[in-house]
């Protein structure tokens, strides 16, 4: 039996390019997991094994190792940065324990570490910060610190001090034991010296050790106050306090470094030892009613002698067949079980369990509470299903992921493309739940939806390389939604006679706006029996198949309440049916008479742009509709943020490195959806409309 206190599930999270792949690297080195480090920039690192990863140096998947470092286990997932796949930390964040955020030196919290930020508290993940590349131009380990402060409002604990800066970059002072780590010049992790805090650094040492002790004490009254009389706790105490206070997020304890020169990473494997939580120290996830997916009380207890419960969170396929990443949080995992998958409802025999290290598998026969592997070959599996014994049903708590924003129409070049086109799709829809498939029915065209431009763009390249699918690519398209803007109070009868029993179905009702972002609701107030009650879910699903297609052109209808009031039956023609076709009724009289109007999808931009040309940057915001929300000087240069319609910002990055001579950068997520303007609204539906003639 392992010991599961001895177990860490960790992810290395961050920006683009702020290090966490090379981090990882350099931690696999020190625990003797691998003997050669490879490096991002020569498309050598374990961790980043796709091609398109090696080509472009980031990280695409995340990917999952496991090592081990002062005989604990470390389960180590790295992900990847750029906003497009932000899905991909979401899901890493949900089964794991712990994280290490890292951020780079010089340019310190970038607009993707903060949405990582924001990801990791919503899933109450404890975290450790490490400051990355000291060694880099620029780099200022206390300007980083205030900006987590700032920035992302979170509570650092400086652990360690950098010893000299950019060029001179030596080491670090422990705060703690007040030593001081120097690495010598051959650039190996292990050659280092403990030696006394350098003369200029006493001071500061100190004092960063008084405030450390005194956030730590608060998580413990009794040594507070024996603290505030004077009396020092001792290092066991301390150590368990600053345990305590990182599992509950009340404060982040901060390390510095270069993982790329090798400095500072052994300080950070023994925080994640001491300080971030095993699997039994996190909070259990609850237990979900299938039904109605809200919380029944009880939770997944992190055990072996549990009933086996088990979150799919990654699917993956490559060249040895479809792997699924399970994260299990109770019970035995065995090969040969017979397990049941509580979203599908179906049986399971668990056939080959694999360890992961990168692109490496290593076979093994069982795994338990904690474990993170993978099993290869499912058949039916979904990220997000639950696994669980077939005596004792229960659903996880399920992910949910962001609807896609942009599309773009794909054909293949050749006949005999299209059914390795559908096969490849199909295998690239399971592993990223963010990017969806559909067909249009008029033109008969392939639709594929997703974050960006650069998800797609990926998606494209991957069917062409992995897939061997060359693609004819149409022009990206927005994703419009349509509402409505005044309330309108109604009513529609549908009757039809015709022999026998006839249809009959009376409802009067009221369509108003919804709130933003609560898509169709329905509700009734009917009193008396007017419409019977068995006839309610059939009026709504009338209304909820037409919100599907809007009246100005097509698109989907969102944030519409409709109230049911009153209505009429027949004894003997009224039927579920007679209702749902008056409902449908209902929404084509009713809705052109409620102010409808065009929505389009506004994305939160995060531009970096050095200062001279900040003034062409905004410029060129404002001429695309963009409102302009903020704007910060850095070190290095300025970071605008403003809002702007997704519809403006097609093949912006061209734009941007032109105007900034190439060091512009940008990054952009969906905020929220916003009326367009009439002049806009006009051409999309003249776009349509033309688009359909043409398809009959």
């Amino acid at each position: 039996m392992t010991d599961l206190s001895k177990y860490r599930n960790i992810g290395i999270f961050a920006h683009v390019d702020a290090g966490k792949t090379t981090t990882t690297e350099r931690i696999l080195k020190l625990t003797g997991k691998i003997h050669k480090t490879g490096e991002v920039h020569d498309g050598a690192a374990t961790t980043d094994f796709m091609e398109q990863e090696a080509e472009r140096g980031i990280t695409i998947q995340s990917a999952a190792t496991t090592c081990f470092w002062k005989e604990h286990r470390m389960n180590i997932i790295d992900t990847p940065g750029h906003v497009d796949f932000t899905v991909e930390v979401y899901r890493s964040l949900k089964v794991l324990d712990g994280g290490v955020g890292v951020f780079c030196g010089s340019g310190g919290v970038e607009p993707q570490s903060e949405t990582n930020w924001r990801y990791a508290n919503e899933s109450e993940v404890a975290r450790l910060i490490f400051v990355n590349k000291l060694d880099r131009m620029g780099a200022d380990f206390f300007r980083v610190v205030d900006q987590v402060k700032n920035v992302l409002g979170a509570n650092p604990m400086v652990m360690t001090l950098p010893i000299g800066r950019e060029d001179d970059f030596v080491g670090v002072v422990d705060v703690l034991s007040q030593k001081a780590f120097v690495w010598d010049d051959t650039g190996l992790p292990e050659n280092y010296e403990v030696v006394d805090i350098p003369a200029d650094l006493v001071d500061d040492a100190a004092a960063y050790r008084e405030e450390l002790i005194e956030m730590a004490v608060e998580q413990d009254e009794d040594l507070m106050m024996a603290y505030m009389e004077g009396e020092e706790p001792s290092l066991e105490d301390i150590k368990r306090c600053i345990r305590l206070g990182t599992r509950d997020m009340s404060f982040f304890p901060t390390y510095c470094g270069s993982a790329f020169k090798n400095k500072g990473v052994q300080l950070v494997l023994d925080a994640v030892v001491d300080y971030l939580p095993s699997p039994t120290e996190v909070d259990a996830q609850p237990l979900t009613d299938p039904e109605t997916g809200e919380a029944t009380g009880e939770v997944a207890t992190v055990s072996a002698d549990e009933p086996l419960r088990a979150l799919a969170f990654k699917i993956m396929d490559d060249r040895f067949g479809a792997l699924t990443f399970i994260r299990i949080y109770s019970g035995v995992l065995e090969k040969g079980m017979t397990i049941l998958n509580s979203a599908t409802g179906k049986t399971e025999r668990i056939g080959r369990m694999v360890e992961m290290h990168a692109d490496e598998r290593n076979e093994i026969s069982r795994a338990q509470a904690g474990d993170i592997i993978a099993v290869v070959g499912m058949k039916n599996v979904q990220t997000g299903h639950t696994l669980c014994d077939p005596k004792h049903e229960c659903t996880l708590e399920p992910m949910i992921f962001p609807e896609p924003v942009i599309s773009i129409a794909v054909s293949p070049k050749d006949k005999g493309g299209s059914e390795k086109m559908g096969i490849a799709i199909g295998k690239m829809v399971a592993e990223d739940p963010s990017f969806q498939v559909e067909t249009d029915e008029d033109s008969g065209e392939t639709i594929l939806k997703g974050m960006g431009e650069l998800h797609l763009d990926i998606k494209v390249d991957i069917l062409k390389r992995t897939y061997g699918v060359d693609l004819i690519v149409g022009q990206p398209q927005v994703a419009y939604r349509e509402t409505i803007t005044q309330a309108v109070e109604d009513s529609y009868t549908h009757k039809k006679q015709s022999g026998g029993s006839g249809q009959f179905g009376k409802i009067d009702y009221r369509i108003k706006p919804g709130e933003p972002g609560t898509g169709f609701t329905f509700t009734s107030s009917v009193v008396g029996g007017n419409v019977p009650k068995e006839f309610w879910p059939a009026i709504e699903k009338g209304f909820g198949s037409m919100m599907e297609q809007g009246v100005l052109a097509g698109f989907p209808v969102l944030d519409v309440e409709v109230e049911l009031f009153d209505g009429g039956f027949h004894a003997v023609d009224s039927s579920a049916v007679a209702f749902e076709i008056a409902a449908k009724g209902a929404f084509r009289q009713s809705i052109p008479k409620a102010g409808p109007q065009l929505i389009e999808p506004i994305m939160k931009v995060d531009v970096f742009t050095p200062e001279d040309h900040v003034g062409d940057v905004i410029g060129d915001l404002n001429r695309r509709r963009g409102m302009i929300k903020d704007q910060e000087a850095g070190a290095t240069g300025v970071r605008i943020k403003a809002d702007v319609p997704l519809s403006e910002m097609f093949g912006y990055i061209g734009h941007l490195r032109t105007m900034t001579s190439g060091r512009g950068q940008f990054s952009m997520e969906f905020s929220h959806y916003m009326p367009c303007p009439m002049n806009v609204a006009e051409e999309v539906i003249a776009e349509v409309k033309a688009r359909d003639a043409a398809g009959k």
